[in-house]
């Protein structure tokens, strides 16, 4: 499991990240929200080794995150940043491939963790085509599937850390990303999704951390951290929180 412990990271002489206890538990998803400058992705880049902390320290395991060879690591940690820089006019199932580098599987049984990532992504038709020919939403969905696949299929102690991997989706889609997350979450694995939508936070995310200014300003169950009077002291919105009619979790109605 991953865990970070009084983490604090700065830009130069400003903290953009600090206070940061946090323990990411098997099968679960964890949902990060605040606004935009809140740290969100500040976080993501300290979990993963990306960024150095100021402070504190990050741990897979039991074994700070820093001290596992890389390969190890791509083995029990896979992360989608917000945006890709792949400019290569590669077949989709090219790019899902590159989750299976660290691996020694053999090309049969990769072929078939490709297939079934690309299946768990809703992306299987994407196959043969050129990414670069791909919409945003579906290069965005092609990169769930290669990080699903570097993890395929899920278990305890794998980690998978995701950067809004809605932004780009329409509405049927952002719910099909996320179930998928859900579901490979329930294989065993440890999810952290950064998120700026309430609805599908409340909806797929078993515990939420809510930043202010890159401090955590709650950290708890969806009805624990989505009420009324944390929502509008960090992002300033005056909503109403009722509960959805079907599901039972908390719905979010801005006044």
């Amino acid at each position: 499991m991953l865990r970070a412990e009084n983490l604090a990271v700065q830009r130069g002489p400003r903290t953009v990240l600090a206070g940061i206890d946090l323990q990411l538990q098997p099968g679960q998803v964890l949902g990060v929200l605040g606004p935009n400058g809140a740290g969100k992705s500040t976080l993501l880049g300290a979990l993963c080794g990306e960024l150095h902390p100021a402070q504190g320290q990050v741990y897979l395991d039991q074994r700070r995150l820093s001290d596992w060879p890389g390969g190890e690591r791509a083995q029990r940690l896979a992360v989608l940043p917000q945006s890709s820089t792949l400019s290569f006019a590669f077949p989709a199932e090219a790019v899902v491939a590159m989750g299976r580098l660290p691996h020694a599987s053999g090309r049969v049984r990769d072929a078939q963790i490709i297939r079934e990532a690309l299946l768990a992504a809703d992306a299987a038709h994407l196959t043969g085509r050129s990414y670069l020919a791909l919409s945003g939403g579906e290069r965005q969905r092609v990169h769930l599937a290669r990080v699903l696949a570097q993890l395929w299929p899920g278990g305890a102690g794998q980690v998978l850390l995701l950067d809004e991997p809605t932004s780009m989706l329409d509405p049927l889609h952002q719910h099909t990303t996320l179930q998928a997350v859900r579901t490979f979450a329930e294989q065993g694995a440890s999810v952290l999704v950064i998120l700026h939508d309430l609805n599908l936070a409340a909806r797929y995310c078993d515990r939420l951390l809510l930043l202010d200014r890159g401090r955590p300003y709650a950290l708890g169950s969806p009805e624990e951290v989505l009420c009324a009077e944390p929502l509008h002291a960090v992002f300033g919105l005056q909503v109403l929180v009722q509960r959805h009619p079907e599901r039972g979790h908390p719905l979010i109605v801005a006044r």
